[in-house]
């Protein structure tokens, strides 16, 4: 039996989606979820269990981790060691990446499915439609819609299939689920397998119980902020203190404030640093996700991401900077 593994991402529905199609496609042997943060670190760590123990991976998949200028380079370079081993790389994204990198990975023999027309799961979903089961569009739809891209044309396609109001409430319930499960890496499992197993997201125990606490820790976080919000020339951004993941809060700081650009930031005392998530509105007319890659690598940090939605991690001390430069370039 070949060694099969996916490595995709934990913190949205397009990862935890893309990670169910990929099980389901190619009946992988391990699912493994990661964020930004600990990508490089995984993927070296399988190098290295691969020299020590000769243990052989046949085919190994990325979903939906898009790269920085700080770890574009590092990527390839640990993907060349994979494919050295005679271990078949495949690497599946919609994010932003620089043409040099696209020719880099091609060059080194990886297997690459990118467009940043549509999300992740709508890639997989139309490459490898053959071998998934009709529920597979239903997956494939609910990551395009939380990914905001359920306007591609692939997407449209999918999305009138269902009742909107069907698929909204689905969708919605499966993001709450993930968001509120990022420290309980079972669940997240849980979940994989069980869209896999095609059971919708109502079907998964506890699951719509867990959306509906979240949503309730939401909504308690976005109204301790309402007073705390700064309003620059193109920009609004705020620091919150809460578990939440920013990414959570951010669009409320959009929709509130009425810049084009909203920000929600962290504080990490232990690695010194500003977790941020960057939401841009239709007024917003820059790439957000290709301006934050670049700024954050000249400030020491990391980012990067989609258009209207991107993340970036940077020094605390570099923060102030980040905010002046980003309103600047955010017209």
């Amino acid at each position: 039996m070949k060694n099969k593994i996916c490595i995709s991402h934990k913190e949205d529905v397009d990862g935890i989606s893309s990670a169910a199609l990929i099980k389901t496609a190619f009946d992988v042997n391990t699912v493994i979820l990661v964020d930004y943060a600990n990508m490089i670190r995984t993927l070296r760590s399988m190098v290295s269990s691969i020299h020590d123990s000769n243990s052989r991976i046949d085919h190994l998949f990325i979903c939906d981790l898009g790269l920085s200028k700080k770890n574009e380079y590092e990527f390839a370079n640990i993907l060349k060691e994979m494919i050295e081993t005679k271990c078949k790389v495949t690497y599946i994204d919609h994010h932003d990446l620089d043409k040099k990198i696209l020719s880099e990975l091609k060059r080194i023999g990886v297997e690459l499915l990118h467009s940043t027309d549509e999300c992740t799961s709508i890639h997989i979903y139309n490459k490898y439609k053959r071998k998934l089961s009709p529920y597979s569009t239903f997956i494939a739809a609910a990551a395009a819609l939380t990914d905001y891209l359920e306007t591609r044309p692939i997407a449209s396609n999918l999305v009138s299939r269902f009742d909107r109001q069907f698929l909204m409430l689905e969708a919605t319930a499966l993001s709450y689920m993930i968001s509120s499960s990022q420290h309980d890496n079972d669940f997240l499992m849980t979940i994989v397998d069980d869209l896999s197993q095609m059971k919708y997201p109502h079907d998964i125990e506890g699951g719509f119980l867990r959306a509906e606490r979240h949503a309730k820790k939401v909504l308690s976080v976005v109204k301790s902020i309402e007073n705390s919000i700064v309003l620059n020339k193109n920009l609004a951004y705020v620091q919150i203190n809460s578990e939440l993941p920013s990414s959570m809060v951010v669009n409320f700081v959009l929709g509130t404030s009425g810049k084009p650009v909203a920000l929600v930031y962290k504080i990490k005392e232990e690695i010194n640093s500003c977790i941020i998530s960057i939401r841009g509105s239709n007024e917003c007319k820059v790439h957000l996700g290709r301006i934050v890659n670049n700024l954050s690598s000249a400030l020491s940090g990391s980012g990067g991401g989609h258009e209207k939605a991107c993340g970036a991690v940077i020094p605390k001390e570099k923060f102030v900077e980040f905010i002046k430069q980003l309103n600047k370039r955010a017209r």
